[in-house]
């Protein structure tokens, strides 16, 4: 048979490369954060590490030989000088990746008005001003990408987590709109959605029986380490995702494809 392909080999390792890209991490001092950080200079991009903590900030940029900017970025006075001071140090910028998030457990008819505004802005108010801010600038230099750590809880209903799986609904339902609006402008936007990670603020809450139980509930039979997220997110970040746009890629384990019933014992089995 004679080959008809003769169209270019790209080099995918060096797609994956971010070298000399400014890359804003939002939520970078710990856990996935961290992790994410560390991903994306090791594969060569200059990262403004961003945290409510000055100190959580300052030590991730340390670490990860990059920038550092505190405030919160739920707000958007500060999230315009984020913007200014992000121009400053990285001209331009071409990715975000926003980790921002966190859930108060509590279940559905104990959730107070201050409660659902809480998550409203811990989940979705940051991000609508990352796509505000950092789409604008990157829509102005050319394109770039801006990936969001999404949940299962926004496609599933998860106990004691309504109003944080709402708010993480939401947060997937923008990463569609946004593809589709800065899509021409060149700019992607994608999230990844973890099921349980492993982060100090996880261990913590759950403990070694709520580690045990969630790794045997998974076909992997282990939990998500934040590393195990910061993977995907350099993927979607660089070039290797060049024509990948308003997805959402679950990062479970599995649990979210299995069938939701125990197995029965085989060898028990009527045959």
């Amino acid at each position: 048979m004679t080959r008809t392909d003769d169209s270019d080999v790209p080099d995918y390792g060096a797609r994956l490369r971010l070298d000399g890209k400014g890359i804003v991490v939002l939520g970078a001092g710990q856990g996935i954060g961290r992790q994410a950080a560390h991903a994306l200079a090791q594969a060569g991009a200059v990262v403004l590490a961003v945290d409510l903590d000055p100190d959580l900030a300052g030590g991730i940029a340390a670490e990860t030989g990059g920038h550092a900017w505190s405030g919160d970025a739920t707000s958007r006075t500060d999230a315009a000088a984020l913007w200014s001071h992000a121009e400053a140090r990285l001209g331009r910028v071409h990715g975000v990746v926003d980790i921002i998030g966190m859930s108060r457990y509590r279940d559905l008819l104990s959730v107070t008005d201050e409660d659902w505004a809480w998550h409203h802005d811990i989940v979705l108010r940051h991000a609508l001003l990352a796509v505000q801010f950092g789409g604008a600038h990157m829509a102005r230099h050319g394109g770039g990408a801006i990936t969001f750590v999404a949940s299962v809880s926004g496609a599933t209903g998860a106990p004691m987590h309504a109003a944080y799986g709402a708010a993480k609904a939401g947060l997937m339902s923008l990463v569609r709109s946004a593809a589709v609006e800065l899509g021409p402008s060149g700019v992607r936007v994608n999230a990844v959605a973890p099921g349980v990670v492993w982060t100090p603020r996880v261990a913590a809450y759950l403990g070694e029986a709520g580690r045990a139980a969630n790794a045997d509930n998974a076909p992997l039979r282990d939990v998500a380490r934040p590393s195990d997220i910061a993977g995907p997110l350099l993927f979607l970040t660089s070039d290797l995702a060049r024509y990948v746009s308003g997805q959402v890629l679950t990062v479970d384990g599995g649990v979210g494809v299995k069938f939701p019933y125990p197995l029965p014992d085989m060898d028990a089995a009527p045959r």
